[in-house]
């Protein structure tokens, strides 16, 4: 069953915008085609239905948050139809199967982290650290201490700190590519986990602030992880200078949900 994340069903109340679910993110993917085709206009909602196969009625109602079934046949139509890239093709099917279909684990349910601990020590020059399915840190090794103090407060959160502490707009370069990526990182998760409460304060937190919200304003950007990307940082143990670094992204596939985040300078 289809879940819509727009109303939150976590008893936190209502998400901080219908700027999320299914039906939103449709109406921006079909906008955006039809930029990208030259229309002048969005994709027509007929055109889009013919290359799935389906009606015009049927497409019109899942833009107006209709929940239907959907198969991989025409999960795969409305992807080809939209242009839609890996990561929000992940996401329509995510948002088909009501969430990830493996629930991610709770380091508190007798979980055995000292393997990815121990991975984590074996790399001591550069930063590292483990996060789990809403980006808490559960640990790290010193490197990433020493670059990032912050990470040593209890409950240290890595979206919640890019997004709302002046301390990452200070260090992160160009922040505003930055707050972009993680508010698209959101996005994906809470395609992941409906209604998680945690992604839903860290949602309603961010959007309080005016930057973050034009941010989210501008259009659905969706990404999975940051494995690749490549930034700069200022970093007071490097002052004046800045450094050029490259985030590399593990999953354990014994461990879903959490997320192994080693960070290398370039030139390394």
């Amino acid at each position: 069953m289809q879940h819509d994340n727009s109303t939150d069903r976590t008893g936190l109340g209502q998400l901080p915008d219908e700027g999320v679910g299914l039906a939103v993110l449709l109406r921006a993917w079909r906008a955006r085609a039809g930029r990208n085709l030259g229309l002048g206009k969005p994709l027509p909602q007929v055109e889009v239905a013919a290359e799935v196969g389906m009606s015009e009625r049927w497409y019109r109602d899942l833009e107006r948050g209709a929940t239907p079934r959907l198969d991989a046949r025409t999960l795969t139509g409305l992807a080809d139809a939209l242009r839609l890239c890996a990561d929000e093709r992940a996401t329509l099917f995510l948002y088909a199967a009501g969430g990830e279909p493996l629930a991610a684990v709770s380091p508190g349910e007798g979980v055995d982290l000292a393997p990815l601990r121990r991975l984590l020590r074996l790399q001591p020059a550069q930063p590292a650290y483990l996060t789990d399915n809403a980006w808490n840190v559960l640990d790290h090794n010193e490197a990433m201490a020493e670059w990032f103090p912050w990470v040593r407060v209890p409950g240290a959160n890595l979206i919640r700190w890019g997004l709302t502490d002046p301390e990452a707009r200070e260090q992160m370069a160009d922040w505003p590519r930055h707050g972009r990526a993680y508010l698209a990182m959101l996005r994906y998760a809470m395609a992941q986990y409906p209604g998680h409460p945690e992604l839903v304060e860290i949602l309603r937190t961010a959007l309080a602030d005016p930057e973050c919200r034009r941010i989210w304003d501008d259009g659905p950007v969706i990404i999975a992880n940051r494995d690749g990307h490549t930034f700069r940082l200022r970093i007071p143990r490097f002052a004046p200078h800045t450094v050029d670094v490259v985030a590399q992204v593990l999953h354990p596939v014994g461990c879903p949900g959490l997320r192994l985040t080693f960070i290398s300078l370039q030139d390394g």
